[in-house]
């Protein structure tokens, strides 16, 4: 336990208003999580799987209500609307406060509290940033033990700080109509009840890793983003690092655990996974950006994922990890899920926990959001600097959505400016897997619309601002895997072969190629793209995916201007980079 008053006092207030049975402090042992795990499962709130195919791993099922992050019930809570901005839900702080100790008051009663110190980031390095969850649920326990560093330690690193984050979670009744995740970026803290969810209740995720994070980096001059973080070594040891941010089902994990085609292998390439969705960046004493992933597990989306689709991702959850919401096999106490292979169980559970069997039923066994929650170090091509202290330095940034016809396969910004706004103006078009019309363009810049703690318009000028201080800025990339030919089929051919763009980046920052200047910024010549054992892929192929068709790009203008509007406080270099663009379609 920590000696640490302001620790204490807090942990005082929150027993007092949620008034459990007892009070359990967690001290990360193994011992202790077993002893938890053991009561999850006599419970039934854990289902222990077959400990020869999947050792020591768990299954879990979350409420039927409550299966996804609920957005419009996810606040940003401050003393003025302005500072949440346009793209969140704003309640005023102290009326949030007053609703949420309603709902919380006596949530506990006759349950044991448990509390959580834990660290985003490797314990004692200059990222790192510490919390203290309290939560009534044993999965959010032995979870937050896999995507986080738990324990004493975080207590020895905290010293007597207040320096660090208050998490309040409750299961409460599971009420859909009062659950709410609330961040209040004003005090560090987050209130999260009547939610058992994964990415509603591991508070050390989206709500304090980017919500509450991106915050504090615009206080402390450093960044909280939505971004892979992969390190691509060439045959002669040396490794770069890319960052990367895609909006949801644009291959972000794929990427992140990119293994690289059969030429680039035998020659000797290797791709290393530092993070797949968070990195946090700061200015290094040589005056380059460096990133670390503030995560310790993956908290991956299961259906799709397959030794074809993502082998490493698939290898990170063959032990101590937790299923969620996917088929129970039955015949062998493992589990399945749409998309890992064409052999369904006939003997199984579905997500439901009703009997289910995947050659005859017509409905799905796992739900289209289950999850698997696994240790990074499972993964086999985690990088050997994912516990480095200092970070990785950043040689390029990638922004990417999934355009039909406007954006090609790749283009580099002019310049950091043109590179944020780049950035702000990511967008991705629905596809028939996404509720409601098919092809409609949806904003979201640096994939941060649902996870920026404060006034988009503010981050754009954070981004802006950081920009002036890095004395050595990586350069800035926009990709698009996703474009189609007119008869609907992609034309690039994607997963592993999405390096080959990686290299001509990697080139780019060493200026070993040079590139032809578009109307949107700088583009490969088409012969920089290695091809070489592509089947169906030409010079011809490569120049249809780089070409730019100004009419689709004066459409995209339109949008833009329409989604620009709904921000107060646009940086007006925003607006600049937007008449530059106008002026050069013209």
């Amino acid at each position: 336990m920590t000696k640490n008053q302001h620790v204490l006092k807090w942990v005082d207030e929150m027993t007092a208003l949620v008034k459990p049975a007892k009070v359990v402090w967690i001290d990360g042992s193994e011992a202790q999580l077993e002893e938890l795990r053991k009561e999850g499962t006599k419970t039934g709130e854990l289902i222990k799987l077959n400990e020869e195919l999947l050792p020591g791993c768990y299954y879990h099922r979350s409420a039927l209500n409550d299966v996804a992050r609920v957005e419009n019930r996810t606040l940003i809570c401050t003393t003025r609307k302005e500072e949440a901005g346009p793209t969140n839900n704003w309640m005023e702080k102290d009326e949030a406060y007053s609703m949420l100790r309603k709902i919380f008051d006596g949530c506990m009663a006759g349950r044991t509290m448990y509390v959580i110190p834990y660290s985003m980031g490797i314990v004692g390095s200059p990222f790192a940033k510490y919390g203290v969850e309290i939560t009534d649920s044993i999965y959010v326990v032995v979870s937050m033990a896999i995507m986080t560093r738990m324990g004493n330690e975080v207590w020895d690193a905290l010293g007597d700080s207040d320096d660090w984050v208050r998490g309040l979670h409750s299961k409460c009744e599971l009420d859909e109509e009062k659950r709410y995740i609330a961040h209040f970026p004003e005090d560090n803290t987050i209130w999260s009840c009547n939610s058992g969810y994964g990415g509603n209740v591991l508070l050390g995720k989206k709500c304090f890793a980017l919500r509450i994070a991106s915050a504090q980096g615009r206080r402390e001059g450093w960044m909280a983003e939505h971004m892979l973080i992969l390190g691509i070594e060439n045959p002669q040891g040396e490794t770069k690092y890319i960052a990367a941010a895609f909006p949801s089902a644009c291959g972000k994990t794929n990427l992140a655990m990119l293994i690289p085609p059969e030429g680039y292998r035998k020659a000797g390439y290797k791709v290393w996974c530092v993070g797949d969705d968070i990195a946090w960046l700061r200015i290094g004493p040589d005056g380059r950006l460096w990133a670390m992933n503030p995560e310790n597990g993956f908290f991956g989306v299961a259906p799709g994922t397959s030794e074809k689709t993502n082998f490493n991702a698939l290898q990170s959850t063959k032990k101590n990890s937790i299923f969620t919401n996917v088929v129970l096999n039955l015949d062998n106490n493992t589990v399945w899920w749409e998309g890992m292979d064409k052999n369904p169980p006939e003997n199984a559970l579905d997500w439901k926990g009703n009997p289910w069997n995947g050659k005859t039923s017509t409905e799905k066994g796992a739900h289209p959001n289950s999850r698997f929650t696994a240790p990074a170090i499972n993964c086999p091509c985690i990088s050997k600097e994912f516990n480095n202290p200092q970070g990785v330095p950043i040689s390029a940034i990638v922004f990417g959505g999934r355009r039909a016809k406007t954006a090609p396969l790749v283009y580099e910004s002019r310049n950091w400016q043109h590179g944020v706004f780049v950035g702000s103006i990511m967008a991705s078009e629905t596809t028939a897997a996404a509720a409601g019309a098919v092809g409609v363009v949806r904003r979201d810049p640096m994939a941060m619309i649902p996870f920026c703690g404060y006034n988009m318009g503010d981050y754009f000028a954070h981004w802006l601002e950081m920009g002036k201080k890095i004395p050595n800025p990586p350069k800035i990339f926009n990709v698009n895997w996703f474009r189609l030919d007119d008869e609907g089929h992609f034309i690039w051919p994607g997963f592993g072969d999405n390096m080959r763009v990686l290299m001509w980046m990697l080139d780019r920052c060493e200026g070993k190629v040079g590139a032809d200047e578009t109307a949107i910024g700088f583009e490969p010549k088409p012969e920089d793209i290695n091809i070489e054992g592509l089947d169906g892929v030409t010079i011809d192929t490569i120049k249809e995916l780089l070409s730019v068709d100004k009419e689709h790009w004066k459409e995209d203008v339109k949008n833009i201007k329409e989604f620009y509007a709904k921000f107060d406080r646009l940086p007006k270099e925003m607006e600049e980079e937007l008449a530059i663009l106008e002026k050069n379609l013209a």
